[in-house]
């Protein structure tokens, strides 16, 4: 079970990375983006590492307050559930 949700947190991460890479692309060559909405709810769900990786790297969605405090909240909280869930599970053993 943690083999499938580890592998599934790391591809979700590559995807929120390359639609911040597709986002931006689109941005510079004014056509249709993707909704912050959809970028941010993938960011909620796991992907925030990717997305942040993808903000500095691009230097995508950084003047914006949702993304520039959001994302790394949003890391923060993914973290400390993660420490919690590791924890708990040791203590079970």
């Amino acid at each position: 079970m943690l083999f499938f949700a580890f592998y599934g947190l790391i591809l979700l991460n590559l995807l929120t990375f390359g639609l911040f890479a597709l986002d931006k692309h689109k941005a510079k060559s004014c056509r249709w983006r993707i909704p912050e909405v959809v970028l941010l709810v993938l960011a909620a769900i796991g992907g925030s590492i990717g997305a942040l990786m993808a903000m500095t790297l691009f230097r995508h969605k950084t003047q914006k307050k949702a993304f520039r405090i959001g994302i790394p909240v949003m890391l923060i909280l993914q973290l400390v559930l993660l420490c919690y869930i590791v924890v708990r599970r040791l203590l079970a053993l």
